[in-house]
């Protein structure tokens, strides 16, 4: 089978592909198919893969249809959409979110729609969906009242997956994901990316900044925890989902300040100290209008798991991105 992954390139997109390389195969209405085509495709080429035949990196713009049309050709069977400008830069440049959050998913689905046969679609969305005047507890049926660009764009796409999968155009499954922590690499636009920096760089003997107070909370989910549940819903079968074919995943909520408890835990007092606070309003504002309690019961019916603490999440970073040693 061939499977596409948009936004290749990116950190979530190539341990996806290692994972699915590493498995060599996957569940789907036709029963377990093996993967002999695996095409990373990104605004860039992915770089840091392992040497596979089975591999194809391939550069282009989600935004333009023909590009997509290229990745996404007559014997795709699967596709991970992953592609998308992140919570702040989608806030900054509302254009260029659309473009590429909406216009971008717009052609991934018109491109399944053209294929021979419905391919099955992971559609990356996030708990950003959510916001505004919100319930204690949210649950799947929660109305979606965003409350940034970036949360009003995934909805859409959603939206957009919910229908194609209804006419048959493609088998679509949308994944509400929590915030990531701990993302490699250096900080990206996301107006999360602090989440991840207070432990990355703490860890490997830098300071990071927190624009955000000990009291604000985030609901999160490991890298590791993100891979497995973009492969286990890729596998469900269709009648799993019924009609809704969106899932709030499971994560765990916590505080900055027991973010940092937790880092100062595992690698010690000195590590945890990196950590400085300087309050960014903007920050602070846009944290403050995301959800935090979720009640993820549909899809942990389902077998979706999340991590049991952060401290479990911090030394899953040492142990995958550091070798096992801190600074």
């Amino acid at each position: 089978m061939h499977v596409v992954i948009t936004g290749g390139a990116g950190f979530i997109g190539k341990k996806l592909a290692s994972a699915l390389l590493a498995r060599g195969a996957l569940e789907t209405a036709s029963g377990r198919q093996a993967i002999d085509r695996l095409t990373l495709f990104d605004v860039t080429q992915a770089e840091g893969m392992p040497d596979d035949d089975r591999v194809h990196a391939m550069a282009g713009n989600i935004t333009d249809l023909a590009e997509v049309h290229k990745a996404i050709r007559d014997d795709v069977d699967g596709v991970f959409h992953l592609a998308a400008i992140v919570s702040a830069n989608a806030e900054e440049d509302f254009d260029l979110g659309m473009r590429v959050n909406v216009e971008g998913t717009r052609n991934v689905l018109e491109a399944c729609r053209a294929l021979p046969r419905p391919a099955r679609l992971v559609f990356a969305s996030s708990v950003a969906v959510y916001g505004g005047d919100m319930p204690d507890v949210l649950d799947d049926g929660t109305i979606l009242t965003p409350q940034t660009s970036y949360g009003a764009q995934k909805a859409i796409g959603e939206l957009l997956l919910n229908d194609y999968s209804r006419k048959g155009f493609v088998d679509g499954r949308a994944l509400r994901l929590p915030t990531i922590v701990v993302r490699p690499g250096r900080p990206n636009r996301a107006a999360s990316t602090f989440a991840s920096s207070i432990i990355r760089e703490p860890l490997a003997g830098q300071e990071a900044i927190c624009p955000v107070g000990r009291d604000a909370a985030m609901y999160i989910l490991s890298p590791r925890r993100v891979v497995d549940a973009l492969i286990r819903a890729f596998e469900l079968p269709a009648d799993a989902l019924g009609m809704t074919r969106m899932l709030t995943l499971p994560g765990i909520t916590v505080s900055i300040g027991e973010m940092v408890d937790a880092l100062e835990e595992v690698a010690g007092e000195r590590v945890a100290a990196r950590v400085r606070w300087e309050p960014d309003p903007m920050i602070q504002k846009i944290v403050a209008g995301w959800p935090t309690a979720f009640d993820a019961r549909r899809a942990r019916a389902m077998g979706f798991e999340a991590d049991r603490d952060f401290a479990e999440i911090i030394r899953a970073h040492i142990e995958d991105e550091l070798g096992g040693i801190v600074s």
